[in-house]
């Protein structure tokens, strides 16, 4: 086995990176915006992107913020670097409601990534989306491994006036294959 020397790229809100790199891990943290983890295993490569909304209203929409432009430009991305289309796969997390009672962007970022990945043919084989915890997600482009950490308000703040660390819920890690 080789060193466990992890190349960590962080991918952050309209953004999207691709690697074949097996020591390469992306990394984000979603609210209300999706990650779609998009790999060809035979090939062994992969990519994600993170996006805020579904698409522009009124705008063509050619900014990665967006999903359809985000999706787009993941999918090109893989197939230029040697991916196939008919090998493509997906996992599609985030979209969480963090707003409260305001429209529910998270669910409307979720539908549009299932709606999309549908409409390309490219099979969405896990998902981890809605609820009101953000996630930390961790994936391994050149075999499609994520691991999530949902993370809660109250696992990350500790009260400023208590100079001492205090214990903090363990928050839920999911591994997913």
């Amino acid at each position: 086995m080789r060193g466990s020397t992890e190349k960590v790229v962080n991918v952050i809100q309209g953004e999207y990176q691709i690697s074949e790199d097996p020591e390469v891990v992306l990394t984000t943290v979603l609210g209300s915006c999706i990650a779609v983890c998009m790999f060809d295993v035979t090939r062994r490569i992969g990519g994600l992107n993170h996006f805020l909304l579904p698409n522009r209203e009124g705008g063509d929409g050619a900014n990665v913020r967006y999903g359809a432009y985000a999706m787009e430009l993941l999918i090109n991305g893989l197939l230029r670097q040697g991916a196939e289309r008919a090998r493509l796969q997906a996992k599609i997390f985030g979209g969480a409601s963090m707003m409260g009672n305001l429209r529910d962007i998270g669910a409307s970022n979720a539908a549009f990534a299932r709606k999309f990945l549908s409409d390309e043919g490219i099979p969405c084989i896990a998902e981890s989306v809605a609820g009101t915890a953000a996630r930390r997600i961790r994936f391994w482009p050149t075999d499609g491994r994520v691991r999530q950490l949902l993370v809660s308000a109250e696992s990350v703040a500790l009260p400023p006036e208590k100079p001492t660390p205090i214990p903090r819920p363990v928050a839920d890690e999911i591994t997913l294959f």
